[in-house]
């Protein structure tokens, strides 16, 4: 052993001794030392150095070697900051309780995110293993995307489109780091600050968060039924004179609702007759349960609809990869938004995106994911309708990964929710999905976390908690 790595270890004693004894206290002379490590003196004095230069004890030439008071924190002054900073954004953004980390030993029905048993693990393991052993690993990709995750991001879209329709090209597609930051860059490319944006209501918190810290003006328009009323969403843009409308046409987060056939013609007339842009997020393209999506921008040859497709849900939470489809100067703007803000999308990841959904065993897959979540889903609902008051779930959704419920008259749902976490079951509030004033008290349950066999310990548990 060297001289070097004993007196490592001397110190590691030395500090284990130092850490019970009080500030002051004498260590053992260096010859006191020596005899009881049986090292020489000039290994247990570079120990002692060691323990000097972290500031644990401090030599007295003459008297010794002496435990230092404990060194208080120092405390930062961060007072500088309000007066650089100024006053906060009443409109900024914030971030939702989805983002959660759940604790131990508690019911998880508040993430966005499947978990483990619902993904392709070993297909993700095994693409990151190889991505990170091509060039890919060296290599700068092309800033709009990998040319073959684009041709597939596009010929999935062009699957869906109408016979004798335009369906997108590569050309049209733009890659993304996850969708979140895909909405923030169509934010704001498209609109600038002040601008208004007409908004489902209730919708996903990300966009009414990504829209404020864009700077925009939310025009909140609600669901009638499953859809926004046509002749309502005409009259916010007449009365705003608005070029943006996000929506969420299938299995919309939080509700599950979904657009029917005539109602997304007719949306799409409005958005059409007025010379504006239709942000058509996609995010539960991979979990149609009973009903097949059709996505506007598959049937739109003139560039109204820009669309929002992640991979991230359904391929796993560390495969940020997105796309953005948009035609025309839309595109281009962007496009230039995009590189500003990031330059490009890790290569490692665009080329582990891509092989997963290209192998053969995806959409066997996707097969799988569906039939678990068709169940979770009906288990959770089913457990809903028994346990909790009648009218509590709002609808069954026919994809998507959430049940949207509304509670009893007089139940508040801030206090509900935070009761339900003291209990050990995390929810999301409904308050978070509104662009404006809630309209009700209701609560977003999300059937793809961990452990579906505690379904009913966590409904039990809610049932109790409401008067």
């Amino acid at each position: 052993m060297t001289d070097s790595s004993s007196s490592a270890l001397i110190a590691a004693a030395l500090r284990t001794e130092v850490g019970g004894l009080r500030a002051g206290a004498r260590l053992p002379s260096t010859r006191a030392l020596t005899a009881r490590f049986a090292a020489s003196p000039v290994t247990v004095q570079q120990a002692v150095r060691m323990l000097v230069r972290e500031g644990l004890v401090e030599s007295r030439p003459g008297d010794g070697t002496f435990v230092r008071p404990a060194r208080p924190a120092p405390r930062a002054d961060h007072s500088w900051q309000t007066a650089a900073l100024g006053p906060a954004r009443a409109d900024g953004g914030f971030v939702g309780s989805t983002m959660q980390t759940p604790g131990d030993d508690v019911i998880a029905l508040h993430s966005g995110y499947p978990v483990d048993d619902l993904l392709p693990v070993r297909a993700v393991q095994t693409a990151l293993a190889r991505a990170a052993r091509s060039r890919s690993a060296l290599d700068r990709p092309p800033a709009a995307g990998l040319p073959e995750l684009r041709s597939w991001f596009a010929a999935d879209l062009a699957a869906a489109a109408p016979a004798g329709g335009s369906a997108p090209t590569a050309a049209d597609v733009l890659v993304m780091p996850g969708g979140q930051s895909a909405l923030s860059s169509v934010f704001r490319a498209l609109a600038r600050p002040g601008d208004p944006i007409v908004m489902e209501s209730p919708g996903y918190w990300g966009a009414i968060a990504a829209a404020r810290q864009a700077g925009l003006v939310i025009v909140p328009v609600p669901r009638d039924g499953d859809a926004v009323d046509p002749v309502v969403l005409a009259e916010a843009f007449e009365r705003t004179r608005a070029r943006l409308f996000y929506a969420m046409p299938h299995f919309a987060n939080p509700t599950g609702s979904t657009w029917s056939a005539a109602s997304s013609r007719a949306i799409l007339d409005v958005v059409r007759s007025n010379g504006a842009f239709l942000v058509e997020d996609d995010w539960a393209h991979d979990f149609a349960l009973d009903a097949p999506v059709r996505p506007l921008a598959a049937s739109d040859p003139d560039g109204h609809v820009v669309a929002v497709r992640s991979l991230t849900k359904s391929v796993s939470p560390s495969i940020r990869v997105a796309a953005v489809v948009a035609r025309g100067p839309a595109r281009s703007r962007i496009h230039t938004d995009r590189v500003v803000d990031g330059l490009y999308v890790s290569g490692v990841l665009q080329t582990a995106a891509l092989e997963v959904v290209t192998a053969p065993g995806w959409q066997p897959h996707l097969h799988r994911m569906r039939d678990q979540l068709r169940a979770r889903r009906d288990a959770l609902a089913a457990l809903v309708t028994e346990l909790l008051p009648a009218g509590t779930l709002t609808a069954l959704p026919r994809g998507g990964l959430n049940l949207w419920l509304q509670l009893p008259p007089g139940v508040e749902s801030p206090a509900f929710v935070a009761a339900c976490a003291a209990a050990g079951v995390l929810i999301s509030p409904g308050e978070e999905w509104f662009p404006a004033e809630p309209t009700g008290a209701f609560v977003r349950l999300n059937y793809s976390g961990p452990d579906p066999s505690r379904f009913e310990e966590a409904v039990r548990t809610m049932a109790r908690l409401l008067p």
